[in-house]
């Protein structure tokens, strides 16, 4: 069943294929084996005290003097990435001794030894004759001299912030040994007006709170939207008149589907690893149990059977478990059990109370709500019950949601008052914490999936 709102959002991204045509690795420099130039360089980042790497990004040279501004533009992009992150410090311009004004000859690495730099970024964006863009960049170890890696893209003017992100996924990967998340976005519920009448809108907006775009109208009250970890879809709950509906929205195509009316229902469903499920939890009388559905079917199959409160639901990214939280000990705390159903086990036991779990897709933490003390915290923990780690507290910090390669979490802060809800990210370490700039007032957020 297909919804019929007139309200349609145009389809918003192309995929990477369609995006960047002609991508081919650039060869190293001076007759260095790309071999021999890829055994250097890399960053190890551990879980304790860490020194981020300095790293020098010059803005990119121009082609023709109109291509300027969209070189500067994509090099600050880069930085502000890679600053976000926390691992790297990008050198300021003001302190560089050489001027990079030709990629294809190699840096005057002394140059740039002399202002710590440990690593290099050169590149340069050229307008083609049919009008695409032509991005290239290199990175270099600064001191061995060594390319480390290098690509170049084509695509259309208006992608030029697709093409600093997945930049800064190369170079990411490639100092770290770890996928990037850059090229990726947040989906969450933008909110405006004072808190007695308060307007909720879906929203989508690039992982750095660029290119926000609104998903609905703000009509009727939307909540917990929720991404799929393996397509450009996600869901949400839509209060209208009645029970809360479910939609499944395809974020390329705008189109939108009815999963369904449950009433009683809190939280959105979350989807299986490959797209095909949802795992909700549905109330029914006093108590509330785990169901699975499928998509295409719309067949559902119950996984829990108990009086207690069973809700908020996660898959593992292999889809052999689920994490969800449930009060059947007495409070909310977090279980995990097999996606199949079966014996439940309690991995949570510190003071206070634990909710909003959700599974990293690396596989390796579950992050969560805590709340006890009069503070909200968001921690994480490993499936086992082990190692749990209390990342931020605050008055009211809620609904984790992790980056595509498990390092970073967002969640929402709510100070409270007449203010409101804003977007932060945390490192997994419990470093790094800094606010997503977003148009207003914003909560619920889920990240994508690396786009495609």
């Amino acid at each position: 069943m297909t919804d019929k709102d007139s309200f349609r959002p145009t389809p918003f991204r192309l995929s990477r294929r369609q995006l960047v045509s002609g991508m081919a690795s650039l060869g190293v420099l001076a007759g260095v084996p790309i071999g021999a130039a890829r055994a250097q360089k890399r960053i190890i980042v551990p879980e304790g005290e860490f020194v981020p790497l300095p790293i020098a990004i010059p803005n990119f040279v121009a082609g023709t003097p109109s291509d300027g501004d969209v070189g500067a533009g994509v090099t600050q992009v880069i930085t502000n990435n890679l600053k976000r992150s926390g691992l790297f410090v990008p050198i300021d311009q003001a302190a560089y001794i050489e001027k990079v004004a030709n990629i294809d000859v190699a840096p005057q690495f002394n140059n740039w030894k002399s202002i710590n730099a440990q690593a290099l970024v050169t590149g340069r964006m050229t307008r083609q004759p049919d009008g695409r863009l032509k991005a290239e960049f290199r990175l270099w170890d600064v001191a061995t001299g060594q390319q480390l890696t290098g690509q170049q893209y084509f695509t259309q003017p208006e992608y030029w912030r697709r093409i600093a992100h997945i930049i800064s996924d190369q170079i990411y990967e490639r100092l770290t040994g770890e996928k990037g998340y850059f090229d990726s976005r947040v989906v969450f519920v933008d909110e405006t007006g004072s808190a007695e009448r308060r307007i909720k809108r879906l929203a989508l907006m690039d992982q750095d709170g660029a290119n926000v775009r609104y998903l609905t109208r703000g009509t009727d009250l939307v909540l917990t939207p929720r991404f799929s970890p393996s397509t450009q879809e996600i869901t949400y709950m839509e209060f209208g008149q009645g029970d809360p509906r479910v939609y499944l929205f395809n974020v390329e195509t705008g189109q939108r589907e009815i999963v369904g009316n449950f009433p009683g229902m809190t939280f959105s469903p979350r989807f299986s690893p490959d797209g095909q499920r949802v795992i909700m939890s549905l109330q029914q009388g006093g108590n509330s149990n785990l169901f699975v559905m499928d998509l295409r079917s719309k067949s559902t199959t119950r996984l829990t059977d108990t009086p207690a409160i069973d809700t908020s639901p996660s898959y593992a990214p292999d889809g052999s478990q689920i994490c969800f939280e449930s009060d059947r000990g007495g409070k909310p705390q977090i279980y995990v059990m097999p996606a199949a159903g079966g014996q439940a086990q309690r991995i949570s036991f510190g003071d206070g109370t634990y909710s909003t779990p959700v599974w990293s897709p690396r596989g390796d933490y579950i992050a969560f709500t805590k709340q006890g003390g009069g503070q909200f915290s968001i921690g994480i923990i490993k499936p086992d019950g082990s190692g749990e780690r209390i990342l931020t507290s605050g008055f009211h910090n809620e609904g984790p949601t992790f980056a595509p390669n498990g390092r970073v979490l967002m969640f929402f802060r709510d100070p409270g008052g007449n203010s409101g809800p804003s977007l932060f990210t945390v490192d997994i370490s419990g470093r790094f914490e800094q606010r997503v700039p977003t148009p207003g007032f914003a909560s619920d957020p889920a990240w994508s999936p690396l786009l495609s």
